[in-house]
């Protein structure tokens, strides 16, 4: 198991000598699908419908193929687990995405929150939270909250 996720991580790292660049995209990467995970793990039970909101998310921000997405999503999920807190994270983000960017993954934590067809409390909480960490206006966090319902419910 070990092996594993350090071969998952490996796979996410650039090789040695690489553009500081590269290593900062995964970086932000990594950051982005901890906060998708977190709205997915907020969840008392699990949904496969979180999961593949997840993994569709970091298909269509990062342009990801579906094997990249779901070791991407493997190593958020084990990151997740071990973080103290949100502020690491959220300030990667803050860093590389302008607000429009952070809207639409607003939207995408939205969407998997809202993919099980239930809204909970916890859920509620964290996307508030990881919000106000983005620094995102309250009518555009609403905002995003309408069109990923929307898009949720096919309408």
């Amino acid at each position: 198991m070990l092996k594993t996720l350090k071969d998952l991580f490996d796979s996410l790292l650039p090789p040695p000598g690489a553009a500081a660049a590269a290593t900062s995209e995964h970086q932000l990467q990594l950051a982005t699908a901890v906060m998708l995970v977190e709205v997915m793990r907020a969840d008392a039970s699990f949904h496969d419908d979180e999961r593949q909101a997840v993994l569709a998310a970091l298909r269509e921000k990062f342009e990801l193929a579906d094997d990249e997405a779901a070791r991407l999503a493997e190593l958020a999920e084990t990151t997740a687990r071990q973080a103290t807190d949100l502020f690491g994270f959220t300030a990667r983000i803050n860093e590389r995405f302008e607000m429009p960017q952070k809207l639409r993954m607003v939207e995408h934590m939205w969407r998997v929150a809202y993919a099980d067809g239930h809204l909970s409390e916890h859920e509620r909480h964290v996307m508030w939270r990881i919000a106000d960490l983005l620094h995102v206006p309250q009518g555009a966090y609403q905002h995003a909250r309408l069109r990923a319902q929307q898009a949720v419910s096919g309408g």
